[in-house]
């Protein structure tokens, strides 16, 4: 499952994208159902911060013994310190260069579904501005991957555009 606040993150387009595919469609839950579901062999997998008042819910965070963090910021003075894998790498662009790396490892190409290549490919070109700040080989062998993988970079554009309604949003304030 993926935990997710459906009403504050700023997704929307991505994860109705995901719902669209019979492997997604029931996949994203909130944290009081995720705090339900949660027992002693629950794995809770924290992405894109090792920062415990970071996580989507604290209290779950407190209740899983088996987490792992995947993230590429610097650890902090304050740090998920019950991490059974801390896979975390200050020199990556992004988590999704991360979880590229994972996915070449231990997925073929063809496993990897077309929407799922995109999500992190339009992680990364976000987190890089579009590949100017912060690459390195790595980016781009993770790029390479997804492409393979069949991430198309018109629809990662598309998923990254923001309506006109946000942007005026935006310029107000």
């Amino acid at each position: 499952n993926i935990i997710l606040d459906m009403n504050k993150n700023a997704a929307h387009g991505l994860v109705e994208k995901l719902m669209e595919e019979p492997e997604y469609r029931d996949v994203f839950i909130g944290c009081q159902e995720a705090m339900f579901r949660a027992d002693g062999r629950t794995l809770l997998v924290i992405v894109d911060t090792n920062r415990p008042e970071q996580v989507e819910d604290a209290d779950l965070l407190s209740a899983c013994k088996r987490v792992a963090v995947i993230d590429h910021h610097r650890v902090a003075a304050t740090y998920i310190q019950n991490a059974a894998l801390g896979f975390i790498e200050p020199y990556a662009s992004s988590a999704c260069e991360l979880i590229a790396e994972i996915l070449q490892e231990l997925l073929e190409v063809k496993d990897v579904l077309k929407c799922e290549a995109e999500a992190v490919l339009a992680g990364i070109v976000l987190d890089t501005k579009s590949f100017t700040i912060r690459t390195g080989d790595r980016t781009f062998d993770a790029a390479a991957f997804l492409r393979r993988a069949g991430a198309d970079t018109t629809e990662v554009k598309k998923l990254l555009q923001t309506g006109m309604e946000d942007t005026v949003a935006r310029y107000r304030i």
